[in-house]
């Protein structure tokens, strides 16, 4: 049945409207020296529109249901066409009954090699590699798209990770990193591999967890809803005791390490020593944050 959705999903991309993302593309190209060249506003302008007007899931999307996210591309060199960066995604969603957006993706992907030339097309094909710009760019669309879909419906991003791993499996053999195993632990590579592999389970139950059960709660019902965020961090744990040090554990914390502290530092009290203890084993770079927990 899966596989079936993923057939539909791709094939039938463009005969939907609604377009899935508010996303903001912005590119800084000053370390090549050469940053007040039009090639770098043109790219910035057309990424925006491939992004924003895209239907990427093949459903209607009001206004109100686009995931707000944000790319910033550094570009460190260039050579003709060739161009050389990385890439910051950042995604968020909306807490329910506030007028807070709670971050859910935040990923540096150093590995960001592209050719490009002024105009020309940006086109998505599902079935097979066009160019390495577009395939890292959908690629993070999809993690994005399953992410935000995994905080509302416990697993409910498989399908959406199934097709980041589909560009992913097109895009390896292309000689350019980030795709291969190769190609170092915190790769696009290694990202969806631990996100789709049942050793890392917590991670994806976490999110659904922490978010529904607990974020979309706090504003009724703050003190039980720290309570089931703790109990994530438990979940956590468990991952953690499993394979330490974990590259999901490290996403995770690179995403929320801010809120947790902020969510717990006032507000109605819980009982915070064992939270503390457990966030210093499992996200030790973090360890000052969690000293000014309450």
């Amino acid at each position: 049945m899966r596989k079936i959705f993923l057939i539909y999903l791709l094939f039938n991309l463009s005969f939907f409207y609604g377009q899935d993302l508010n996303c903001e593309i912005t590119i800084d190209a000053r370390q090549t020296g050469q940053e007040n060249l039009q090639i770098f506003k043109s790219l910035e302008n057309q990424l925006n529109e491939f992004i924003n007007n895209n239907s990427w899931t093949g459903r209607s999307v009001r206004p109100n249901e686009k995931i707000n996210c944000a790319m910033f591309l550094n570009i460190s060199s260039m050579d003709n066409d060739s161009f050389n960066g990385t890439l910051q995604i950042q995604a968020s969603r909306p807490v329910y009954n506030s007028s807070y957006y709670s971050p859910v993706y935040n990923f540096n992907d150093k590995n960001f090699n592209f050719r490009y030339q002024e105009y020309q097309n940006l086109n998505f094909n599902p079935n097979q590699f066009e160019n390495n710009l577009i395939s890292i760019i959908a690629f993070h669309i999809y993690m994005i798209l399953g992410i935000d879909a995994d905080s509302f419906s416990l697993n409910g991003g498989t399908d959406y990770f199934e097709v980041a791993r589909e560009i992913l499996d097109y895009s390896q053999n292309q000689g350019y990193k980030g795709w291969a195993s190769s190609d170092g632990l915190q790769s696009r590579y290694f990202l969806i591999d631990n996100i789709l592999s049942p050793t890392y389970k917590e991670y994806r139950e976490v999110m659904y967890s922490y978010h529904l059960r607990g974020l979309d709660k706090m504003a009724d019902e703050p003190k039980m809803s720290k309570t089931i965020l703790i109990e994530q961090m438990n979940a956590l744990n468990i991952m953690h005791r499993r394979r330490p040090n974990s590259f999901l554990m490290r996403v995770f914390f690179d995403t929320k390490s801010e809120e947790i502290f902020e969510i717990f530092k006032d507000g109605p009290k819980v009982s915070t020593s064992n939270l503390i203890s457990i966030l210093n084993r499992i996200s030790p770079n973090n360890s000052e944050k969690w000293r000014n927990i309450n």
